[in-house]
């Protein structure tokens, strides 16, 4: 593995036409969740898959796993970037990621619905602002 450069600095992005183009990445803590739904792989596949939906995503494949003694990962792999959702439910407790890349995702509908899907009593929603190259704005890739 290569490491970084030790004189290799930071570029700030300061240009505003650089930063038109802008993707989301959503993170997503919910806690005071309901426990068995935390714990439930094929309930987080089914709500993560439809979650990905409503916000105009198309899934390409969901993987998970299911941890002993308690605890779940799945991940919906979309054409737009991925969700995932790690558990914690012995402390009733969820992390979630969304990535968009493109301006037709709504992920704010995902949050909302996983909000609502696990019960989540309370919530904290951080958004980043990713800012690729504007020459990604027109790139069109097939699914293969």
């Amino acid at each position: 593995m290569e490491t970084p450069r030790k004189n290799h600095p930071l570029k700030v992005l300061n240009n505003e036409k650089e930063s038109i183009y802008k993707s989301k990445h959503l993170l997503l803590e919910l806690y005071r969740c309901d426990y068995e739904k935390l714990n439930d792989e094929s309930f987080l596949r089914c709500k993560l898959n439809n979650a990905a939906k409503l916000a105009n995503a198309r899934v390409l494949n969901l993987i998970s796993n299911k941890f002993e003694p308690q605890g779940v990962t799945a991940i919906a792999l979309l054409a737009e970037s991925h969700i995932s959702i790690h558990t914690w439910p012995e402390s009733y407790y969820s992390a979630i990621d969304i990535f968009t890349c493109g301006q037709n995702m709504k992920p704010k509908l995902a949050c909302k619905y996983l909000i609502e899907a696990l019960m989540a009593e309370e919530h904290l929603l951080r958004i980043i602002n990713r800012n690729p190259p504007i020459s990604i704005k027109h790139k069109i890739r097939k699914i293969v």
